[in-house]
């Protein structure tokens, strides 16, 4: 596995290449502080910015890619952004037009990678379609889905011309999901992880504080190592510009065999977001 640094990526099934660490930007709304954050982390390293529809600040995540390119020099091409299709517009040209109203929000030609953001059940198949539509056409690199479970990866790989690369879910040490990150490896597509620190929940967890001391690093960091030793790209969520610096240093040390298994014991099955199979949107 190659991490050696924000640079680093996984190779998708499809050939596309994905940072293994980028910038999650989850309620944070938008505005000034928002622009920053993104221009923030491009300028320290980060390559990829993962937004969504439901979020609201598309705009802003625009504005802070384009006043970074400005500033680096980089291209579109050397980013790598996601956007999510919001469950309301789950069908076949609703996602279309989703897709082209993020893409003019984000004042993008194209997006790195297009997601659905929920099995809405009965609607997400139609959006599929449309996704697949997009990527056949150009307009879009990977395609993948969010919040799917088994059961939901499974029932859209019965119809799928072409099987999902990403699947972006909950994923933190309180809740592993073991046998969903084996499917998805099985079945070569990359397991994403969003809220990797709970929310901020474990900050105070004494296994992990223990692990962090002897390290020399922060929780936050140790929970980062330990999802990109398991093979799961991250997308920790920070307007702070010390603490985006923080979380994208971790690329200079290697948690133990022992370690990834003390971490692997803390899952209690704990969500702090919606379950995908119990919930109405």
């Amino acid at each position: 596995m190659n991490l050696h640094n924000l640079q680093s990526t996984t190779v998708l099934h499809n050939g596309v290449r994905m940072p293994w660490l980028g910038l999650g930007v989850f309620k944070v709304e938008e505005g000034t502080q928002l622009v920053e954050a993104v221009q923030s982390a491009v300028r320290h390293g980060y390559r990829s910015i993962d937004t969504a529809a439901i979020y609201g600040n598309e705009a802003s995540v625009g504005q802070g890619i384009q006043a970074a390119l400005q500033e680096t020099g980089l291209s579109q091409e050397e980013l790598f952004v996601t956007s999510k299709v919001w469950n309301a517009d789950l069908g076949y040209e609703s996602t279309l037009a989703a897709y082209e109203a993020s893409l003019a929000k984000l004042q993008l030609d194209y997006l790195d990678l297009y997601l659905i953001h929920w099995p809405v059940a009965g609607k997400y198949k139609e959006a599929w379609r449309a996704l697949e539509a997009l990527y056949r056409e150009g307009r879009v690199k990977a395609i993948g889905v969010s919040n799917f479970q088994v059961h939901h990866l499974e029932e859209i790989m019965k119809e799928a011309e072409i099987k999902p690369m990403v699947n972006q879910v909950e994923y933190h040490p309180q809740l592993t999901q073991a046998s969903l990150l084996s499917y998805c490896q099985s079945h070569n597509i990359q397991l994403e992880a969003w809220s990797p620190l709970m929310q901020g929940q474990l900050l105070e967890q004494p296994v992990l504080k223990e692990i962090a001391e002897r390290h020399g690093k922060s929780v936050a960091q140790v929970i980062l190592r330990w999802d990109l030793q398991h093979g799961v790209v991250t997308i920790p969520k920070s307007t702070k510009e010390q603490r985006i610096i923080e979380n994208g240093s971790v690329f200079d040390f290697a948690l133990s065999a022992e370690d990834m298994t003390r971490i692997d014991a803390l899952n209690r099955d704990l969500r702090v977001g919606p379950d995908p199979d119990n919930f109405d949107f």
